[in-house]
């Protein structure tokens, strides 16, 4: 029996196969598809899950930049921009990398740690037993697995067996054509690679324009044809066939009220021609149901304005992967896999939040204009671009963590640096193994933490710096010399020091809640983990 099928070899499936892989859990992960597909999806990553990649090791492997994320000075909101050099602590970072690009990675990653794919493989069926779950494939065999996961998309084959209700809105009011596309060389700005319309002016790259008659949005990628989309919202979404570059090339002429002529992209394709009407808001009702859980899209589907679904459902893979490895371990507390829904499903809430303002922000009518002009005032104040660009994150997650304690109790962890003998280190180097942290900067708390020490890692060793310069741990001096920081892997912080009390401001407490009772009994290292996060 497996401990695990994942149904989906998406991003979010291959991502979870590769945090239980790191949790000792190995996972089989079945995909319908006989072969990783060739269609373009999404065109990049935004959000805290950028630094997320990048703390389990797959920043750099995903592009060409060796230092650490840096944040975006700028970016939209609902077509608005979003001017974020003024703000303190920017949370919005970016990777634009194509999801194929992406999912290939990832399955090199799950390869790595000796995960198996199993291709042309589709799910007809499932029964929940006592202790397993029974899987029908389309060939008439069978999988046991004490769990099961969907991550097979908005139309969740697992979400339909497993009678989860999938509660929402669909709409037919706006259609959104988008393709690869060719131009002419004058056409584009060589210094700005903006899109120079003539009778209308320069689309910026990146961007989404809106004009009274619709959106546009121009994306020069380097190394590959560049992408236009258009969103309309006609009197008719009836349509005959295919969409067309002749079809496109009105579409744009509507928005901008001049001609741009397009035509096929150079090079082999195949290249991305699409056209999509209207769209669904929908969250599962719930996110497990006895030995099946859903995951990513097969859980929430959205408006994908912003670029928030990766962000959302890969953020999902990482909560779910430590949890459900705790419980196939057997340590893991009470309640501990049930609040992979407590926590996440709120967050997908806030999102489509997100993503509905943001559709409404790009709508016609003089009404939306004005509203937009009163929005475009109060994001030009940093503060209030700075919360703006947090939800876009999603940095502003707060979980609830049932701890006294600082200020970051419950947020995921800043990007610190430790000082060590052998120079600074990141806390993304720390991160790697997909393991809890205790960040003990004196010293003193290893003893503290040894009954855990079989799931909980201790590194030591001075922060460079506060976490945060507003998230200072009340009575502690600047330096943040004696501030302690417990980490769920997920990166968030479950506890935090704020004095010196004789139990470590409850820290055995913090352990046992995210990570079960001591086990004096078990295997454990005699020393603490040193700065490089070694034994």
């Amino acid at each position: 029996m497996h401990d695990v099928v994942i149904v989906g070899a998406g991003p979010n499936g291959l991502l979870l196969a590769t945090e239980l892989a790191l949790a000792g859990i190995r996972p089989v992960v079945c995909e319908r598809l006989a072969a990783p597909t060739t269609e373009q999806r999404a065109n990049g990553l935004v959000g805290q899950v950028v630094r997320m990649l990048d703390r389990r090791g797959l920043y750099q492997r995903l592009g060409d930049d060796p230092g650490p994320p840096r944040p975006q000075p700028e970016f939209v909101f609902g077509a608005l921009p979003l001017n974020l050099k003024a703000v303190v602590d920017n949370p919005l970072h970016l990777l634009p990398v194509p999801q194929r690009d992406l999912e290939r990675v990832l399955a090199e990653r799950a390869a790595e740690l000796g995960v198996p794919v199993r291709r042309g493989c589709e799910v007809t069926g499932l029964t929940q037993e006592a202790d397993a779950v029974r899987v029908t494939l389309s060939d008439g065999a069978t999988l046991r697995c004490r769990y099961l996961v969907g991550a097979d998309g908005g139309h969740s084959v697992v979400r339909r067996l497993a009678g989860i209700a999938f509660p929402g809105v669909s709409t037919d009011r706006t259609v959104s054509r988008t393709a690869q596309v060719g131009l002419p060389a004058e056409l584009v700005d060589p210094t700005t690679g903006g899109l120079v319309v003539p009778g209308y002016g320069t689309v910026a790259p990146f961007r989404h324009t809106r004009t009274e008659h619709g959106l546009i949005a121009w994306a020069p990628f380097p190394g590959r044809p560049p992408g236009l989309t258009t969103i309309e919202w006609p009197e008719s979404t009836a349509f005959d066939g295919p969409l067309t570059l002749a079809e496109l090339r009105a579409s744009v002429a509507r928005v901008l009220g001049a001609d741009v002529p397009l035509g096929p992209p150079a090079g082999a394709g195949p290249h991305l021609l699409r056209r999509l009407v209207g769209g669904n808001t929908r969250i599962a009702e719930r996110y497990r149901v006895g030995r099946v859980l859903l995951l990513g899209d097969a859980a929430h589907v959205h408006s994908s304005i912003g670029g928030p679904g990766l962000n959302l459902g890969l953020q999902d893979a990482v909560n779910l992967g430590w949890k459900l490895a705790a419980r196939l371990h057997g340590w893991a507390p009470d309640g501990l896999l049930d609040s992979y829904e407590e926590e996440r499903r709120p967050v997908a809430l806030r999102v489509t939040m997100s993503t509905q303002a943001q559709s409404a922000l790009i709508a016609p009518g003089s009404e939306v204009t004005a509203l937009r002009v009163l929005l475009g005032e109060l994001l030009a104040e940093p503060a209030n671009a700075a919360r703006v660009a947090a939800l876009l994150a999603g940095s502003d997650v707060r979980y609830e963590m049932g701890a006294p304690g600082g200020p970051l109790v419950g947020r995921w962890a800043p990007d610190l640096v430790l000082r060590t003998d052998a120079g600074p280190v990141r806390l993304a180097e720390l991160t790697r193994s997909a393991r809890a942290l205790l960040l003990d900067p004196t010293g003193v708390l290893a003893p503290l933490a040894e009954p855990w020490r079989d799931r909980v890692e201790v590194v030591t060793g001075p922060f460079e710096a506060d976490p945060g310069p507003t998230e200072r741990p009340a009575g502690a001096a600047g330096g943040g010399a004696s501030t302690a920081l417990l980490l769920r892997p997920d990166c968030y912080v479950a506890w935090q020091s704020t004095g010196t009390g004789p139990d470590g401001d409850g820290l055995p407490a913090a352990l046992t809640r995210w990570f079960g009772p001591p086990r004096p009994d078990r295997p454990r290292r005699s020393t603490p983990i040193g700065p490089a996060g070694r034994p």
